[in-house]
């Protein structure tokens, strides 16, 4: 995969607008985005960073607010489409991987694990069930490539969502590496090119780094596995208030020298 499809680049010398995991929960991020309308500046780069699905009770709701949002951003003249970022999530990248899963040695124990980490909200969206796609796959594969085959068409009716879902982006770094941005973390020992799953499931060592990682001064990271808000390190920052768990969800202005200028909560 070309490595644009992979990665965003922003330019270097502006602000940087991250907001965090957001799983569903599509009150807090209009009010979030309530906030952030009347202090983001034509110019500004605004990623998201991750997570918009999953866990929250209204998934559909979320992707449709925030399709709409980002329309309005690019109404205002001297916006640029590069201005706005996605990032792939664990929770994406769980329903990329559910959208497949007629493929999985065990089908029925990942989707078990998927229900278990929050997927079934995003099932919900688009108009299935857990019990559903158990029973599919209980029956094996052609019965889950229909169910999944399901799933995929109500995605595409719906007008952007499936666009959207295809245009996610696995990190994004400022040009002059000032912000790597990612959604959980980080493999230290491996390059940015070969991180693989680490951007979502690399949360564990992500306290440990201590030294700049590839030359970015900062990474920055919308999930926290302990949900603690917004948390500056010297060389990391997290961006994770626990939104869909009963928390806040927020979102950090980083100036032109990877320093936070502003907070916001909803």
């Amino acid at each position: 995969m070309p490595e644009q499809d992979v990665f965003a680049t922003f330019p270097a010398g502006r602000r940087t607008w991250a907001v965090g995991s957001v799983h569903g929960e599509v009150n807090r991020l209009q009010a979030l985005h309530s906030q952030l309308q009347e202090r983001i500046r034509v110019g500004d780069s605004l990623i998201y960073l991750g997570n918009l699905v999953g866990r929250g009770p209204r998934v559909f709701e979320t992707i449709q607010h925030v399709l709409l949002f980002r329309r309005a951003l690019l109404a205002r003249p001297g916006a640029n489409c590069a201005d706005i970022v996605f990032l792939r999530g664990s929770q994406e990248e769980m329903w990329h991987r559910l959208l497949q899963i007629q493929f999985a040695v065990n089908p029925k124990q990942v989707l078990k694990w998927m229900l278990d980490h929050g997927i079934e909200s995003t099932i919900a969206a688009y108009g299935s069930t857990a019990a559903e796609g158990l029973f599919a796959a209980s029956k094996g594969a052609v019965a889950l490539t229909e169910w999944t085959s399901r799933l995929r068409a109500a995605m595409r009716v719906a007008d952007g969502h499936n666009a959207l879902m295809s245009a996610l982006r696995r990190a994004a770094y400022t040009e002059d590496q000032t912000l790597l941005f990612v959604n959980a973390g980080v493999d230290v020992s491996r390059p940015l090119s070969q991180q693989f799953d680490s951007f979502w499931w690399g949360a564990t060592s992500f306290d440990a780094i201590t030294a700049p990682f590839n030359n970015f001064r900062r990474v920055v990271r919308g999930f926290d596995s302990r949900h603690r808000g917004v948390v500056i390190g010297e060389t990391t920052a997290s961006v994770d208030g626990g939104c869909g768990r009963g928390g806040p969800l927020h979102a950090v202005c980083f100036d032109a020298a990877g320093d936070p200028a502003e907070t916001l909560e909803a």
